[in-house]
């Protein structure tokens, strides 16, 4: 005997109302910065990191004090470009320019909360 109708559109209705909150709640998090900003420090590392969702994470090394025992900042980058960019200045000091989403709901869109969106060169003050 097949199953009435109404039993098998309201799991279906429901699975399709928790995956539409799911999306819209990660379209939020991805979109909304809960504060942006630059950070200069010296280009640690980055790698592209993940089992199944790659990303690229990196570390950058902040120094206030010559003696004092360096923050690290840790960041993810989502675009190629900025990735190739930074990976030219590993060792360099850099400013990065970052957004931070606080709430993103899986590691697949990155590992921090910090998503780098372009790097500039510090010069030297001479």
């Amino acid at each position: 005997m097949p199953l009435p109708k109404a039993v098998v559109t309201i799991p279906l209705a429901l699975v399709t109302i928790v995956a539409a909150v799911f999306a819209a709640y990660t379209w939020v998090a991805l979109t909304w910065n809960y504060s942006e900003g630059e950070r200069a420090g010296f280009m640690q590392k980055l790698s592209k990191k993940g089992w199944l969702c790659k990303t690229w994470e990196g570390e950058l090394s902040l120094v206030a004090l010559p003696g004092a025992a360096p923050e690290k900042f840790l960041f993810t980058v989502r675009d190629d470009a900025v990735a190739d960019k930074i990976n030219k200045l590993v060792g360099q000091r850099v400013a990065l320019v970052y957004a931070e989403h606080k709430g993103v709901p899986t590691s697949c869109f990155g590992d921090t909360a910090y998503f780098v969106s372009d790097v500039k060169v510090v010069q030297p003050n001479l």
